[in-house]
């Protein structure tokens, strides 16, 4: 083999590698990205479809139902609300009428099972995304009010 041969299948191989290895990264990446959405764009239809993602809001008064170490509760965005069941341990923060992001799929029945459930980490706090999304959601309300 002449040696511009070598050099070119050198080269060509590497690319290769370097193909595989972009393929492999994008992959991971893919599966790890979990979207932020409201519940008023989860109610609208905008949610991703079989794959996880977050919904962010403030956790509903009296919505809190626990059974055994399953919790049922409701995230609102004040417009619209979004049934959340969640099998574990919940944060010591998590409080009714406080912010909360969760992440997980839709459910069949239309509600949300939850694998993640983060709570705000002091009295002021809201995570910027659900600040915006109660506020647009608000704003959305009030021109809807005569």
């Amino acid at each position: 083999m002449k040696p511009r041969h070598k050099r070119i299948a050198l080269i060509a191989g590497g690319l290769a590698a370097i193909g595989v290895a972009s393929a492999f990264v994008l992959n991971a990446l893919d599966s790890n990205i979990a979207l932020y959405v409201t519940p008023s764009e989860v109610a609208a239809g905008k949610s991703p479809q079989g794959k996880a993602f977050r919904i962010g809001g403030m956790v509903r008064e009296g919505s809190i139902k626990r059974d055994n170490l399953t919790v049922h509760f409701v995230i609102t965005d004040t417009v619209k609300d979004i049934p959340v069941a969640y099998t574990g341990i919940l944060p010591d923060l998590f409080k009714e009428g406080k912010g909360a992001v969760v992440q997980g799929r839709l459910a069949s029945d239309g509600g949300f099972t939850a694998t993640e459930v983060l709570a705000k980490h002091d009295e002021n706090y809201m995570p910027p995304e659900a600040q915006h999304a109660v506020e647009q959601a608000q704003k959305a309300q009030r021109t809807l009010k005569p």
